[in-house]
């Protein structure tokens, strides 16, 4: 078997084999028809019409040699057959094919199109051209790339020889578009907010940070899809808006987190949590049956029915159903006894009540199916949502909990400039006791909260709801994830 780097010579040397004929390997413009798709979906009138056509594509296959060979076409939109008959293209021109073309080159036939004594729609050619020379073949077709990290190190190729692979992004796109179009529908406005920020807000995150040339200022890129920003459109009067972006945090790699990845979050003037919970509800049922055409999911060993009723699962009961823990009136220490008696693993650094009250819940909800929505979460895990009527002490804040996990985070938004003041004051002090997810004092934010700011409803959720409905792992569902370059591992 030859090594990658004795192949590349050779198709090197064919390479210059077609330049020195006075051929150019890589044209501009091709002289393609009609896409590949398209020749099947009306194939029967192209062959009944008996019309000449230039089709193109990558080779994925060639069989056959000397005097009848048989190709495979594939051009993104579908796959098919062409065939270069020696009595019907010429000696030179089928001869210089088997020359100078290989499996992964890409080429343009023009020709009559017919079905073969095996039922098969194939183009017969009596021209070829060659669009584009390739340099390195492709992974043997039948096992594709095998190891993980060369799968997202080249996933050009991981997509090209794995339909299931592109059948992931296929859906991915549908996923957004469908969350964007509920929304329009709804009448909610799409808006964009700024990536770079002096002070990051909206979510206890730790950011990535960088420097500012022009304006001579470190800033922060952002840790949520703008959410004071979008308070502040709150604030300015639009009744109903929603982003769709980039988001990034500067913390640990896991099935379920990544460091850059796509956000949704949506601001609905004059509504509360119960509003949003409808509308959320309602909204996964839809991007669910127009990305996966089902309501009914097998995710991480659970069966979820979104159809079924949504069950609403207290913080403070939930956490003492599966523990015997009343968050409400235990320290940190007794909480951190408790942790270590389950055997939670958790990170020491910047650790405090919040930090403690948090990794219980997480254990907690590992263990409820769903779907579900959490509820009446403490006031000092939930900086930015606003106090429950009855019960101060925990917050109007909900979360769809599905398969073990919360797949978004919602709340009626506070909108007293006087608490959200003392809320970022204490942010302040777990800032400076060293918790670097706790959150920024953004001053200008109160400031326009103390212009007023109706009652309204957030929400937000991630790409990892799709990759929850997909039951896939963050990183499978990226089409580019960030990697080590391999000089540094």
């Amino acid at each position: 078997m030859s090594s990658i780097d004795e192949i590349r010579d050779v198709r090197i040397k064919k390479l210059e084999l077609i330049k020195k004929s006075g051929i150019d390997p890589y044209p501009a413009k091709p002289k393609r028809e009609i896409t590949l798709k398209e020749a099947i979906d009306t194939f029967e009138s192209l062959e009944k019409s008996a019309e000449e056509k230039w089709i193109a594509g990558r080779i994925m296959s060639i069989r056959g040699q000397g005097a009848i060979i048989f190709i495979t076409l594939f051009d993104g939109t579908g796959s098919f057959q062409g065939l270069l008959k020696k009595d019907v293209i010429g000696d030179e021109k089928i001869n210089f094919f088997s020359e100078v073309i290989d499996i992964g080159d890409f080429i343009e036939i023009q020709g009559k199109f017919f079905t073969t004594k095996r039922g098969e729609k194939t183009l017969e050619a009596k021209d070829w051209r060659i669009l584009s020379k390739s340099l390195l073949p492709l992974p043997e077709k039948w096992h594709g790339l095998q190891d993980a990290d060369e799968k997202f190190r080249k996933r050009y190729l991981d997509i090209l020889m794995d339909v299931n692979v592109r059948d992931i992004f296929e859906k991915k796109a549908k996923f957004w578009d469908s969350t964007r179009n509920f929304l329009k529908k709804e009448g909610f406005l799409e808006v964009e907010t700024p990536v770079l920020e002096i002070t990051t807000g909206g979510a206890d995150a730790k950011p990535f940070a960088t420097h500012h040339n022009a304006l001579d200022v470190d800033v922060y890129l952002r840790i949520s899809m703008g959410e004071l920003w979008q308070k502040q459109l709150m604030v300015a009067g639009m009744p109903k808006t929603f982003e769709i972006g980039r988001q990034f945090r500067n913390e640990g790699m896991d099935a379920e987190h990544l460091q850059d990845y796509t956000q949704m979050e949506f601001y609905w003037a004059y509504a509360n949590y119960e509003d949003g919970m409808r509308l959320v509800e309602e909204m996964y049922k839809y991007i669910a049956q127009e990305t996966f055409g089902t309501l009914k999911f097998n995710i991480r060993g659970f069966e979820v029915d979104l159809e079924k009723p949504w069950e609403k699962y207290d913080y403070v009961d939930t956490i003492k159903k599966y523990t015997g823990v009343n968050v409400l009136e235990v320290n940190e220490n007794e909480i951190r006894a408790k942790l270590d008696e389950l055997g939670v693993k958790y990170d020491t650094e910047g650790f405090n009540i919040t930090r403690a009250i948090d990794n219980l819940w997480k254990f907690c909800r590992k263990q409820i199916g769903g779907p579900g929505f959490l509820i009446n979460v403490p006031v000092a895990i939930s900086p930015l949502a606003k106090r429950d009527e009855k019960n101060p002490n925990i917050t109007q804040r909900f979360q769809p909990i599905i398969a073990g996990s919360e797949l978004g985070n919602g709340y009626s938004e506070l909108n007293d400039p006087i608490d959200q003041e003392e809320r970022f004051n204490e942010q302040q002090k777990l800032r400076e006791k060293g918790d670097e997810e706790a959150q920024m004092h953004d001053y200008d934010f109160v400031e326009a909260l103390e212009h007023g700011m109706p009652p309204t409803c957030g929400y937000g959720m991630s790409e990892r709801v799709f990759s929850f409905l997909m039951d896939k792992p963050m990183r499978e569902c990226q089409i580019f994830p960030l990697m080590k370059p391999k000089n540094k591992e």
